[in-house]
């Protein structure tokens, strides 16, 4: 090589896990400032206020208590037990769920045992390296022993993530409620902070364990970097099966407690959102925290491990991995490791900074962090890959080893940092009220529900066109440059921002459940219109983050894509062969067949919790005029059980297909069912976040009748707004369930073919040796 990297090997050592380590104890500290906010009453002091610690305590909470007229120590007993019930619905849910995930784990590390060890018959003698000739590396036996821990470990970090996660948020919600009596600047920060708890803590971890898995592998591995990187890929495999399930368990979780809460609330019984009236709202609050933060956790640490594994298998057979350079070699933990320290910087701009002290300051707020993050992130980029990288060095590109300089792989990682800015942007006007889109949406309610759904599937398939186009340029330019490895990298520039994203993300469902604590608790309505703020800006925001996963999924799949047909010896997949063609369009067919499992699975789940619902008003006397309570814990094992036994078929279609069609229809096949699951499950996503986000602000913007045009609409109840709320109903399995769940299933389809490549390469395609 011309030149090495400017950042020794110890440099290295130290940055990757101190990164993690500060990431770690930031999400600590934002705990900490969190658990301040007091959910037991303390006793009262001579002034007459309740004794609180923080700022606002003191005579302006006096003030505000009389202002309100409330018995102050009765409503915060009241959200504490609100809050308790929504936290335990939650942690039975996800223990319930990892019972069955955990036994699909088990399974699923056996067959990976077992496959990749049957490759060379189980022999414990090393073999010849499968890129550099000449040279021999570690048997095919412990590719299957590192590959099956790898797995597990990303497993169970995809789950601790999600769990810790929703176990934040369910504690974030009423304390951000608790707050917003004391303006909404108080309670934005609460639930900010709430969501980077999540964004760092997962961010950090994944980083951590990473890392830790490579120096340990190392330990056995030596000299052959080549084994090591490929038995890491089940870390990106085992992150992204746990976040299926993860996703579309929640998924439909929560969408078959909003729809039945909404049905037979809003429009039958026309009563208002979260009124504790409705059997359903507490399923619903929990169905929040299960499918948007472990759901949504689980899947960005997915899209995290498979982009880091996709880089580190290319690198590995480039003139890193075969002059075994480290730091160079580590540039994608490098890349995450900057990302964590500026989008630490990034969140002081939210919580300490800057206050917000209107509702309409909200929003700009929250896009600011993405611009501020994605800003300092380029400049760190361009640092790492001036000291990471050596001046010039070569990178494995089908069978040939392609020259290629610094530069060219910083302009690679930082094109997928601003496309994905440019994906959440466009996202971010065809889903909020703010824009023409969705104000056009709501405004063909007033011709009733079909002109709504009309208008909301033409918003949707539009509004692909942009992402598409920047997902097509950031794919061009990276390729151009540095073959699939920029494309990796690219794809982690799009996701080295994901503390922020995640914290953003995560904030949505804080405000959400804080809204319907407000409801319930019976506040007044200026505290809900505080909280709807909120609330609005967090729905805008969580479709911003569903944009980034899906814009990161694409790139992640194509470079899994990459590394797949490199280790299964494909030398071009030409789609005029008729193996690559049937696989083609029956890839193409899959996310149509997904979808349609999700969406029917939700439909189903729905129908119980609808009939329930109307059981309960219809059966229970004094339920109408609040006397009695309903029954909540029926609706929660209603929307457990369904989404437990729903989300198997789907998993199993996903799991199972690279598997089947590797085994009996060979590699060349599996290429095209790759290109095409990668190709439509895209647009389809895309489609369906979007649709079903527009759906949803436009019933929002009825309701807040915040212009004299949302007015003319409104108010709540009117026929325009129940035109709305079908078209929400309808959207709500679009954008929580079937559009998340298919960035996964792209992704996993693709990490799954690549750890199972050496065996699909040797004993694949048993159909067409008979034929």
């Amino acid at each position: 090589m011309a030149s090495s990297a400017f950042l020794p090997e110890l440099g290295t050592q130290v940055v990757v896990p101190v990164a993690a380590v500060v990431g770690i104890a930031f999400a600590v500290l934002q705990w900490v400032l969190v658990s301040k906010v007091k959910l037991s009453p303390e006793p009262r002091r001579g002034d007459g206020s309740a004794g609180k610690s923080g700022a606002g305590a003191g005579a302006s909470e006096y003030l505000i208590e009389e202002e309100e007229g409330l018995n102050e120590h009765n409503v915060v007993v009241k959200y504490a037990e609100i809050q308790n019930a929504i936290s335990e619905g939650a942690t039975s849910f996800l223990f319930t769920e990892y019972k069955y995930v955990g036994l699909f784990m088990g399974i699923f590390a056996v067959l990976i045992f077992l496959f990749l060890g049957s490759v060379e018959s189980f022999s414990t003698k090393s073999q010849p390296c499968h890129y550099s000739k000449g040279k021999t590396c570690k048997p095919a036996l412990a590719n299957a022993i590192f590959s099956t821990i790898a797995f597990v470990l990303g497993a169970v970090t995809s789950l601790v993530s999600g769990f810790l996660g929703m176990k934040i948020a369910t504690y974030a919600n009423a304390r951000t409620t608790l707050e917003a009596r004391k303006g909404v600047g108080k309670a934005f920060i609460t639930a900010f902070r709430s969501g980077a708890v999540m964004g760092f803590l997962l961010a950090a971890s994944g980083l951590f364990v990473l890392y830790i898995a490579i120096n340990l592998f190392g330990i056995y591995y030596g000299d052959d970097w080549e084994g090591l990187y490929e038995a890491i890929t089940g870390y990106g495999l085992g992150g992204s099966s746990m976040a299926l399930f993860g996703r579309v368990g929640g998924g439909i979780y929560t969408k078959a407690a909003d729809v039945g809460a909404d049905l037979v609330g809003k429009v039958e019984r026309n009563i208002p959102e979260d009124d504790p009236r409705n059997p359903a709202v507490i399923a619903d609050n929990v169905g929040d925290n299960v499918g948007d933060i472990a759901g949504m956790g689980s899947d960005l640490f997915g899209s995290y491990a498979e982009s880091s594994c996709a880089a580190l298998v290319v690198a590995s057979i480039s003139s890193f991995g075969i002059n075994h350079e480290f730091t160079p070699m580590l540039y994608p933990l490098l890349i995450s490791s900057v990302g964590i320290i500026a989008c630490l910087i990034t969140t002081l701009f939210a919580t300490d900074f800057f206050e917000i002290k209107a509702v309409d300051e909200i929003e700009p707020a929250l896009k600011k962090q993405l611009i501020i993050s994605t800003a300092v992130m380029t400049v760190g980029i361009a640092l790492v890959s001036w000291l990471g990288l050596p001046y010039t060095f070569t990178i494995f590109n089908f069978g040939v080893q392609k020259t290629v300089y610094n530069w060219q792989l910083f302009l690679c990682v930082a094109v997928g940092l601003w496309a994905g800015l440019v994906i959440g942007f466009v996202t971010e006007y065809y889903t909020s009220n703010a824009y023409s889109p969705v104000q056009d949406v709501a405004d063909s309610c007033r011709t009733g529900a079909a002109t709504n759904v009309i208008f909301g599937l033409a918003l949707g398939y539009k509004s692909v066109i942009i992402p598409i186009f920047a997902i097509a340029f950031s794919i061009f330019l990276s390729f151009s440059l540095a073959a699939m490895y920029g494309v990796a990298v690219a794809a982690l520039g799009m996701l080295s921002t994901i503390a922020t994203g995640l914290a953003i993300d995560a904030y949505g469902p804080i405000s959400d459940n804080a809204g319907g604590i407000a409801e319930m608790a019976g506040m007044s309505h200026r505290i809900r219109e505080r909280t709807d703020a909120l609330d609005a800006a967090g729905n805008t925001t969580a479709a911003i983050g569903k944009g980034f996963a899906i814009g990161s999924a694409a790139l992640v799949s194509l470079a899994l894509f990459g590394a797949f047909v490199s280790r299964a010896e494909i030398s071009t997949v030409d789609v005029l062969t008729p193996k690559v063609f049937i696989g083609l369009i029956v890839g193409a067919m899959l996310p149509y067949w997904f979808s349609a499992m999700t969406m029917k699975s939700v439909g189903s789940a729905a129908l119980k919790m609808v009939e329930e619902v109307r059981r309960q008003f219809n059966t229970i006397p004094g339920l109408m005029e609040g006397i009695t309570k309903p029954d909540y814990a029926t609706c929660v094992k209603i929307s457990t059980d369904a989404s437990i036994k729903e989300m198997i078929p789907p998993g199993a279609l996903v799991m199972l297909t690279p598997l089947i069609v590797g085994i009996f229809f060979g590699v060349e096949t599996l290429s095209g069912v790759l290109a095409g699951a990668l190709v439509s499950g895209v647009q389809i996503a895309i489609s369906a976040s979007n649709t079903g986000g527009a759906w949803d602000n436009a019933k929002k913007y009825i309701e807040a009748g915040a212009s004299e045009h949302a007015r003319t609409l409104g108010p709540k109840g009117s026929d325009p707004h129940k035109a709305a709320v079908i078209g929400d109903t309808i959207g709500d399995p679009l954008k929580d369930t079937s559009g998340p769940s298919l960035n996964i299933l792209i992704k996993l389809m693709a990490v799954e073919s690549l750890v199972f490549a050496p065996f699909f390469a040797t004993h694949g395609g048993i159909l067409f040796k008979w034929l």
